[in-house]
């Protein structure tokens, strides 16, 4: 089996550049170690940093023991991790900096397979493009979401709830002391955000993908359960190298397929979206944001949870689950596309079953019949923007207003509680300079708050429109990924206060009602001009130079496709 083995080219031989690999790596280590026995490396995103990932030193303990149990070597590889709470600018700015880091880092090491150990927003994505493009056998174990917390009562909402409150604050119906005092109430445990965010919804999505086995995500970070089902992955990773299942042999537009159904019937998060993406552009999979009107658009979401919902994810743990989620749409995934254990998704789900119906409602009684993200397309997105309408407020969902414009997140909080702006709440906000090389790197802002005069008058939804993204715990009648961005010469940098904007969802359209001619003579002001003039050095300058749009992922245009795991030149 030896020679059947990538690692067996470092290790194998009795020349001195083998010696040279055992010896350093000996250090207790027998010799059997390097006999025929699968390498298997455990990318661990662990960081003090990233706080939602920082008990995954603990699930990768169980992962090594599973590896070891089933005859590989367990090692553990660090790679970079991104917390979406602490890293500036934004965290989307280092996502491909992660996958091309871990990608490398796979590629460069004497390793046959490897478990991927992600939670917090940008790590699962990460990983899953590092592993594609290398393409060695991969499965992922996501870390879980936390425990519900609570405050004067009620469940708090990670991410959710913070918007709420703090709205709530400016709106006068909330001091900012009892704001501050759920400060402590907010992170009940260890795990990712308990809401449908970004970091619940790429776990669930990994796995409708097929790379998590069946059942296993969405289990919470603090469920002994977890621990288990880590322990099992380690198991199946050595079997994967056995079996040279890589990504490359069974990902296919079948599990995109199913990944987009159930992103809409759990309501998930728009981030998906460019993720999604990015994945597979890495696979090399032909997949478009149409593909995610066209699949997602009329699904029923069946999953009250926040943003969209009421409950937390807990509740859908010990409601059924994800596969009880995915029973209810079965006709409507692929069934040939197969998960990381060689079977087809689809055969997990008959024995699933829904406990708790006000978590998990049945089909016949959908929380909505058709909450697909949808895709608009118009004089003002070319190229395309999206929106989630289980976030939005039906009343909005067709809307005709005037632009209020804001060439920058800086610019927007310097006058957005100007008493003196001519705002009301049919006026379209609209903020630019936020798209991946505007800003850069694509930040979570474009879920405006809304001025405080409005507030007060109890307005809580107006049509918003970016270039950036939004946050999955955030909710509203938003615009997202607008295509291309006003720093790559949208008509977005064109728009001026006043104009008039037309929205229709139901006809998927996004319209700036000014004569073309007119537009041909606009140039962008100043103002936005600054903005994106910022001086750029390292990995800022070579992402701002290559990075692509969000209708295609974000990536970088040098690293789509796979790359294989192929190293062609010895160390020494």
């Amino acid at each position: 089996m030896t020679s059947e083995l990538r690692s067996a080219a470092w290790y194998s031989g009795t020349d001195r550049n083998s010696y040279i690999h055992r010896a350093w790596m000996r250090r207790g280590v027998p010799s059997s170690a390097f006999e025929g026995r699968p390498q298997i490396a455990i990318a661990n995103t662990a960081s003090d940093l990233t706080p939602c990932n920082s008990h995954l030193d603990e699930v990768a303990r169980s992962v090594a023991n599973g590896i070891y149990e089933a005859g590989g070597i367990p090692l553990e590889l660090p790679v970079v991790s991104l917390g979406e709470t602490q890293v500036r600018p934004t965290a989307m700015l280092w996502r491909n900096m992660a996958a091309m880091a871990t990608e490398e880092m796979l590629r460069a090491n004497p390793i046959d397979g490897v478990v991927l150990l992600g939670g917090c927003d940008k790590t699962i994505p990460a990983l899953l493009m590092a592993a594609a493009s290398v393409d060695l056998p991969a499965v992922v174990v996501p870390g879980g979401p936390m425990l519900t917390g609570h405050f004067r009562g009620e469940a708090l909402g990670c991410g959710t709830d913070v918007w709420r409150l703090s709205e709530e604050v400016r709106a006068g119906t909330l001091s900012n002391e009892q704001f501050l005092r759920s400060e402590s109430s907010m992170i009940r445990s260890a795990g990712h955000c308990n809401t449908m965010g970004t970091a619940s919804t790429m776990a669930l999505v990994a796995e409708a993908l097929g790379t998590v086995i069946p059942g296993l995500a969405g289990t919470p970070a603090p469920d002994a359960r977890l621990l288990e089902a880590a322990h099992e992955t380690g198991r199946l990773a050595v079997q994967l190298v056995a079996d040279d299942r890589r990504p490359s042999t069974f990902l296919t537009k079948g599990n995109f397929h199913n990944a987009i159904v159930a992103l809409a019937a759990i309501g998930g998060s728009t981030n998906a979206v460019v993720h999604l993406l990015a994945i597979a552009g890495r696979v090399g999979i032909e997949l478009s944001i149409d593909d995610f009107d066209r699949i997602g658009a009329n699904v029923p979401l069946l999953v009250n949870l926040q943003p969209a919902g009421q409950y937390l994810m807990d509740d859908l743990f010990r409601a059924g689950g994800f596969l009880a989620v995915l029973r209810e749409v079965k006709d409507l995934l692929d069934p040939d596309a197969l998960t990381i254990t060689g079977m087809p998704l689809v055969s997990y789900l008959d024995d699933a079953r829904i406990w708790d119906p006000e978590v998990i409602t049945p089909r016949d009684a959908a929380l909505l019949p058709a909450a697909g993200i949808s895709m608009l397309r118009g004089s003002l997105a070319p190229g395309g923007a999206i929106i989630k309408p289980a976030a939005a407020s039906p009343h909005l969902l067709k809307h005709r207003g005037r632009a209020v414009v804001f060439d920058s997140i800086e610019d927007f909080h310097a006058r957005i509680d100007d008493p003196e702006l001519d705002i009301d709440a049919d006026s379209v906000m609209v903020l630019r300079g936020c798209g991946p090389k505007g800003y850069p790197g694509m930040p979570e802002v474009a879920n405006m708050p809304l001025p405080t005069k409005l507030l007060e008058q109890g307005v809580r939804d107006m049509v918003r429109i970016c270039d950036g993204r939004m946050s999955g715990t955030a909710y509203g009648t938003v615009i997202l990924h607008v295509t291309p961005e006003a720093a790559d010469g949208g008509p977005l940098g064109l728009v001026q206060t006043g104009d008039w904007i037309s929205l229709d969802v139901r006809g998927k359209r996004l319209d700036l009602e000014v004569p073309a001619d007119e537009l041909a003579a606009r140039t962008p002001n100043q103002a936005t001009l600054d903005g994106f003039a910022k001086p750029r050095r390292g990995w800022e300058r070579l992402y701002v130079d290559h990075v692509l749009q969000a209708d295609t992922g974000a990536d970088l245009d040098f690293l789509r496709g796979s790359g294989g795991s192929k190293v062609s030149r010895e160390s020494h």
